[in-house]
């Protein structure tokens, strides 16, 4: 017995209310479709329905069944349809939404090597560190850099975001060379304003005690201003490694606290629904897992002694 055959001949008659209604949707026979229903039955050990000469009616067990048999399928051919797309070439307008400070460094190359791939596939891209309402806004994807709280959303992981505390040596011969945390309080403190200070790393939280808003060195919401302003040794920045990797290789910043970095968070690419996926919006996002992996290019600095 084919079990999925006969499962969709069953929720067929069910949906249908006779085996020949069922037996016309499915472009087979009255009679191999009461085949395929009686060898569920027996399969399962249950009747799932009950015939009359004009009409067939679901027990309480083909009640059940109909549910989660329905939802089998509709998973099935979610599946099938998911790999027929992958063979079809993606076209179309895509739209995304983009954190700045990461896409100005890092972004151009990836859409270019995507876009050679899939030629067919325009981009219309928007740089903001707001974070849009992707179905409200039209947007197919949104990049978003985080701890992702739980929503609605789908959310594929593409590559770790690493962040590392720094200064310039210089910054630190005039200050001097940290060993705790408890010694950052007393540091000028370059803060990165959309940070939330509630749900922020350890060292960020730490500074923030003694240095809020209204009194930090410097306080901006843009995360390349603060590492050129740590570079000319104006204070500690806590910043994420592919702002400042350049910085950090050329030694003109010096990883401090090491055993005190925060867990790494993560570049998400967040959509709306998982089935019935635009052939666009999978190969994007499988391509763009791919272009950056688990160990990105700018965190080769981490291995860069300073």
């Amino acid at each position: 017995m084919d079990r999925i055959e006969a499962m969709r001949a069953f929720v067929t008659v069910a949906r249908s209310g006779s085996f020949s209604a069922a037996a016309e949707k499915l472009d087979k026979s009255p009679q191999l479709v009461s085949k395929y229903v009686s060898q569920l039955e027996n399969y399962l050990a249950s009747r799932l329905l009950n015939r009359t000469t004009r009409r067939v009616h679901l027990t309480e067990a083909g009640q059940q069944y109909l549910l989660r048999a329905s939802q089998v399928l509709e998973e099935i051919d979610s599946m099938e349809n998911d790999l027929n797309a992958m063979q079809q070439q993606a076209n179309g307008l895509l739209r995304i939404s983009a954190p700045v400070a990461f896409s100005t460094q890092h972004l151009a190359p990836l859409m270019s090597a995507f876009q050679q791939q899939y030629p067919d596939v325009n981009i219309d891209l928007n740089l903001s560190d707001r974070k849009v309402d992707i179905i409200e806004e039209g947007f197919d994807i949104a990049l978003r850099i985080g701890h992702l709280k739980s929503s609605s959303l789908i959310a594929k992981p593409l590559t770790p975001i690493r962040l590392v505390m720094c200064a310039a040596p210089s910054y630190l011969a005039k200050y001097g060379e940290l060993h705790n945390l408890d010694e950052l309080k007393t540091h000028r403190y370059l803060r990165y304003s959309y940070i939330d200070e509630t749900n922020s790393p350890a060292p960020h939280s730490l500074l923030a005690e003694g240095q809020n808003m209204h009194n930090a060195a410097l306080s901006c919401n843009h995360g390349e201003l603060l590492t050129q302003s740590a570079v000319l040794g104006h204070g500690i920045v806590l910043q994420p490694t592919f702002i400042c990797y350049k910085a950090l290789e050329q030694g003109k910043l010096k990883r401090i606290m090491r055993n005190h970095e925060p867990p790494p968070m993560k570049l998400y690419a967040l959509y709306a629904h998982r089935q019935l996926l635009a052939s666009k919006v999978r190969a994007f996002i499988n391509f763009a897992a791919d272009f950056y992996g688990d160990q990105p290019y700018w965190d080769a600095c981490l291995t860069t002694p300073n």
